[in-house]
């Protein structure tokens, strides 16, 4: 007798092969080319927190006052698809209180642009497509490395122009959600010169010195997501200083914040934002590789059980 074999076993048979097959593949070869720095990133942040800060109309440092660090990340969609990097447009404003109403980062007490090129795979920089600074370093500056380890990452700090050995600090909670914590500071290091009245640095005889520009940074806390790099909160302490030429004391505060930190709604955003990632990431990663392999085996078992019964039967 003629021996067939039943369409529903062939179905499952069939279904539970290529469920067997994708599940590698999806482990294997998807999720690691999920892992690419966005490059569409459209992201404000803002640090909040009490410090100093160098009045030069008043010609004083005005202390106990509220300082704002709003910080906009705007991704070069046409430069980042043309290079194949991540090329970021990022624009940094200090506000003090009486700037910060103006909404105008040229009138603020400090305004910075930067052009970040970073490889989207390993977050490496990378030195093309006018990046500034030019050389920048490290690990980490805006994100960490996708899979973030707890060992010691190198972030970049473009005030000092270097970069910061960050240490893995144990695990923290923001908002509710889960990442790794690391700590470091940047001891009172000379960054540069300015020329300024010698009053200002107590050398009332001189008319113009070039005083030392010192900064420090005692303070620097960045929670991170382990999967996908996202810096989740970040708080900092910089201190900016004169002091004349080859002293020892700060003589001008010029700017010191006191434990500057993200606000909750950014924190909130940032979370959100991991949150989502790191789920689509384990998705393809793990949950579905796991679901299909599961589930191919189950089908892929079941078609053999029905196939083989098939054939008894028509034998």
């Amino acid at each position: 007798m003629r021996r067939t074999a039943s369409p529903l076993s062939l179905i499952l048979l069939g279904t539970g092969v290529f469920l067997l097959v994708l599940a590698p593949l999806l482990a294997w070869y998807v999720e690691p080319r999920a892992k690419r720095t966005p490059i569409d990133v459209n992201v404000t942040t803002v640090f909040t927190g009490t410090g100093s800060y160098f009045d030069a109309d008043a010609v004083e440092t005005k202390k106990d006052q509220k300082l704002t660090i709003t910080r906009r990340v705007l991704g070069d969609v046409a430069d980042s698809e043309r290079s194949g990097r991540a090329v970021w447009d990022v624009s940094t404003a200090i506000d003090t209180p009486r700037t910060l109403p103006l909404k105008d980062p040229r009138r603020s007490l400090q305004w910075t642009t930067e052009r970040w090129v970073t490889d989207r795979r390993t977050n490496a920089p990378v030195h093309c497509c006018d990046e500034s600074p030019t050389p920048f370093a490290g690990d980490a500056y805006l994100k960490f490395p996708f899979d973030v380890r707890k060992r010691t990452y190198r972030w970049w700090d473009n005030t000092l122009g270097a970069t910061v050995p960050l240490r893995f600090d144990g695990s923290a909670r923001v908002q509710g959600y889960g990442g790794y914590r690391f700590t470091g500071q940047v001891p009172a290091t000379k960054t540069g010169t300015r020329q300024v009245p010698g009053v200002l640095v107590d050398r009332p005889k001189q008319g113009q010195v070039l005083a030392e520009e010192w900064y420090a940074n005692p303070e620097i806390e960045l929670v991170v997501d382990r999967r996908t790099g996202r810096i989740v909160n970040a708080k900092i302490s910089p201190k900016k200083t004169l002091r004349a030429p080859g002293g020892k004391r700060d003589k001008v505060i010029l700017l010191q914040g006191d434990g500057l930190e993200f606000t909750d709604k950014t924190q909130r955003q940032q979370v959100d934002l991991a949150s989502s990632d790191s789920d689509r990431l384990r998705l393809v990663g793990e949950t579905a590789p796991t679901a299909g392999t599961l589930a191919g085996a189950l089908l892929a078992g079941a078609g053999v059980v029905l196939l083989v019964r098939g054939r008894r039967r028509s034998s």
